[in-house]
């Protein structure tokens, strides 16, 4: 009884692999047997972002720019955007209200004292912690450039705790996306 269980096990499992086996295989009475094989890759939305730099060194206001209040000019990185399809380009930072602050005399400052622009003579805008539209493309491309152009605003004053001695720094991410 239990030889022929086996038995028919056996012949169980070589039915079901030479039926998988019969799949892969063609015969033919005219000396000739043609099978298909389909090759597939899929490519997804691709995108690269190159960037000059990680850092920008914004210009530091004088005491006459301080004493009338300043709104200085700095150029920021520059971009490359590579992408098999339109693209999205974003601008926002991390901070959720000030400036990162290291100093020993209180200094705040609000995120959108940075403005920032992707023009030269643009608008420009105040920094905020939620991503806004810095540039796009309705297309692909091979190497898109792009340029950041921001400016400080330096509140007038001595006494204003955004013009306290000490670094102040603002992580700025800029995002591509192939929505």
């Amino acid at each position: 009884m239990k030889s022929t269980r086996i038995l028919l096990a056996a012949m169980v499992l070589g039915s079901a692999i030479g039926a998988n086996q019969a799949n892969a295989q063609c015969s033919g009475n005219a000396g000739g047997c043609l099978t298909i094989n389909t090759a597939s890759a899929t490519v997804n939305a691709l995108v690269k972002l190159g960037m000059s730099a990680t850092t920008t060194a914004l210009s530091s206001p004088t005491a006459d720019q301080i004493e009338t209040g300043a709104l200085l000019a700095d150029v920021g990185p520059t971009f490359t955007v590579k992408a098999n399809r339109s693209w999205t380009l974003n601008i926002r930072t991390s901070n959720p209200a000030s400036w990162t602050y290291v100093g020993t005399l209180g200094g705040t400052k609000p995120i959108s004292d940075l403005t920032w622009s992707n023009a030269v003579g643009g608008t420009y805008v105040g920094i905020a912690n939620a991503d806004a539209l810095f540039l796009s493309g309705a297309a692909a491309t091979n190497g898109t450039a792009a340029q950041a152009f921001f400016k400080t605003v330096w509140a007038a004053g001595f006494t204003q705790p955004s013009n306290a001695p000490g670094v102040y720094s603002l992580p700025i991410v800029f995002s591509l996306s192939a929505p």
